[in-house]
């Protein structure tokens, strides 16, 4: 699929992975919308970026948790561009929690967690859907290894990007054929997820088979593949230096 001005939506698009993929896709030629909750001055910085550099972008803000706000979202970007083309689910949330703090795990963090890691990309993947069947679309989304090796920040978490890896699967298979789904899997990334906890990542690196922290840009230029590639659906695709070897 060649995506120069397709209309695509990023959520959490104004920092670390999505910040990096809006950058690649406005580089590309997309028309990229920045979705945002929190983060209004990234998401005005990434879309001031890309503008910039001679793209075309704008931010919109809306709590993926929220299926009405995420539908408004929708409509919203249907008005001004006509339809969107391409989803890249790539908001989510964590809490740092030991494995085996089971108590810790409260019915809140749960809720907190599936809502936005797990219904949040299904929200969003079904208020495109009725604009993309008119066409031929693609959504990405971003799982984890902690969804495949039960390891991670927190259990909630692992559980929530697994459930994420479940439902890539289940929607391409009910998308199929007009949209297709794919899933891109991170190992460790320098993101600001780990600050505060940058010797431990430092520590990491040495470790693994590459021996190198996957990067933003890493990840995003994966990700516009899976957008790009048109026989590819339900697939689930590690990007981890080697770290589940």
């Amino acid at each position: 699929m060649e995506l120069r001005n397709k209309i695509v939506l990023i959520t959490g698009g104004g920092t670390g992975i999505g910040r990096a993929t809006s950058l690649m896709l406005g580089k590309r030629g997309a028309i990229v919308v920045v979705n945002y909750s929190r983060s209004l001055v990234d998401a005005e910085g990434t879309v001031q970026l890309i503008n910039n550099q001679g793209g075309r972008a704008v931010a919109i803000k809306a709590d993926v948790s929220q299926d009405h706000e995420v539908r408004n979202m929708v409509d919203t970007i249907v008005q001004q561009f006509g339809t969107i083309d391409l989803l890249v689910n790539n908001a989510s949330i964590t809490r740092h929690i030991p494995m085996d703090n089971l108590e810790a795990a409260t019915e809140e963090i749960w809720n907190e967690m599936f809502d936005v890691n797990v219904k949040g990309m299904f929200y969003c993947a079904r208020a495109v859907t009725p604009f993309m069947k008119k066409q031929t679309g693609a959504i990405v989304n971003l799982g984890s290894i902690a969804g495949q090796t039960g390891l991670g920040s927190s259990l909630p978490y692992a559980v929530s990007k697994a459930a994420v890896h479940g439902l890539t699967k289940s929607l391409a298979r009910a998308l199929a054929p007009t949209i297709r789904v794919n899933c891109i899997v991170p190992g460790a990334v320098a993101t600001r997820w780990w600050t505060g906890r940058e010797e431990q990542m430092n520590n990491l690196a040495p470790n693994l088979p590459l021996q190198r922290i996957s990067t933003p840009e890493d990840i995003a230029s994966m990700i516009c593949m899976a957008l790009e590639q048109e026989a590819m659906t339900g697939q689930i695709i590690t990007v981890d230096s080697g770290q589940t070897l």
